[in-house]
């Protein structure tokens, strides 16, 4: 399909900088196929009474490392200043990572993070640039290895706001928190599964309350997940690659559940697409672990799941196209243009959607 299709404009403002306080006093655009009204305004709060006993919320709960780094390059005494975001680990002492600005850098430089003349899980912390790609993308080689890079990366990174909220301010004490959900523990991610950054304890206990069933899989969101569609034609498009993995007993879970008559609703794409990953052709799930690539666009089906959480995306991006693929392409364009018509707050610390498919 043409990538332009994809499109649409966003006004600046609608993009937010900071979550709703509490999480869940976000707003929940609710789209329903087939039905009077199609589109529902609600909140997140009344996600529980928007759903019912049986149903089973799937989580991602992975969790988010302080991918961000800012480093000073030193070469032949002049040091110049260069920011980072951590990719993908590439080895034990190796990670693939954009680069701002990454002309600064040349093969064989030497970058520091942290503290100047103090010890490395103190504060400081050297690599090497060992390789250059497109797009200011390096392949850095620290000194240090395994869990003792792990340990130095939490002591001098933050945490890796995406480029539309880092562009306008820098992270602070309350991303720390903010950029991360309450039920993380996986640790991998260097982007946040942002559906489920609106739920609270509260919110837990009363979906517990309706009878709703929780059930966590993992993938570690790779920075991927804000590359721009480059190419004309969705065919063309190179998907990056994630790892998961669903346990075989919460697939039989689920699978439980779906036969007892509950609905799947993934929280979030990142979920979605391990279900998916998992599935077979009838909607069954097993057993995963392992890397995918999967990228869902319309003409796809989606077997896994019955309903998707999720917040709303970038034009022309793969999130995009995977909401479309599940609603329906001009469905989502007209609940994108009466999102933005109704003031709804866009991206990681935005709002929410809650989407159907058309039923079969």
């Amino acid at each position: 399909m043409r990538v332009d299709l994809f499109d649409f404009e966003l006004p600046p403002e609608a993009i937010a900088l900071r979550p709703a306080d509490p999480r869940e006093r976000a707003r929940l655009l609710v789209v329903r196929p087939g039905s009077e009204p199609e589109f529902t305004d609600a909140t997140v709060g009344d996600l529980p009474g928007l759903l019912r006993p049986g149903d089973a919320l799937v989580f991602n709960d992975t969790r988010v490392i302080p991918a961000e780094l800012q480093g000073v390059r030193v070469r032949d005494g002049n040091p110049v200043a260069v920011a980072f975001n951590l990719i993908e680990r590439a080895s034990a002492d190796r990670w693939r990572a954009f680069a701002r600005p990454g002309k600064r850098l040349k093969l064989g430089d030497r970058v520091r993070f942290g503290e100047e003349g103090r010890a490395c899980l103190l504060g400081e912390v050297w690599a090497g640039v060992v390789a250059k790609g497109e797009d200011g993308i390096v392949d850095l080689a620290f000194d240090y290895a395994g869990p003792d890079l792990d340990r130095a990366i939490h002591a001098v990174g933050n945490m890796p706001l995406p480029p539309y909220i880092s562009a306008k301010r820098k992270a602070d004490e309350r991303d720390v928190s903010d950029y991360q959900t309450i039920f993380a523990r996986e640790e991998g991610a260097v982007a946040a599964p942002t559906a489920g950054l609106h739920f609270t304890p509260e919110m837990m206990a009363r979906l517990d309350e309706a009878g709703v069933e929780r059930h966590f899989v993992t993938l570690h969101v790779g920075a991927g997940t804000f590359l721009p569609v480059k190419v004309e034609d969705t065919a063309d498009h190179v998907m990056h690659f994630e790892s998961g993995h669903l346990s075989a007993a919460t697939a039989e879970r689920l699978n439980a559940a779906r036969a007892g008559g509950g609905r799947i609703i993934a929280v979030g794409t990142t979920s979605l697409r391990i279900l998916e990953s998992a599935c077979d052709e009838s909607g069954r799930l097993s057993a995963f672990s392992g890397a995918t690539d999967i990228f869902i666009t319309p003409g796809r089906t989606v077997r896994s799941v019955d309903a998707l959480m999720t917040n709303f995306h970038l034009p022309r991006s793969t999130l995009f196209m995977l909401v479309a693929a599940f609603s329906g392409l001009d469905r989502m364009r007209a609940a994108y243009a009466h999102a933005i018509a109704t003031g709804y707050r866009f991206y990681s610390y935005g709002d929410a959607s809650l989407i159907f498919p058309e039923a079969p």
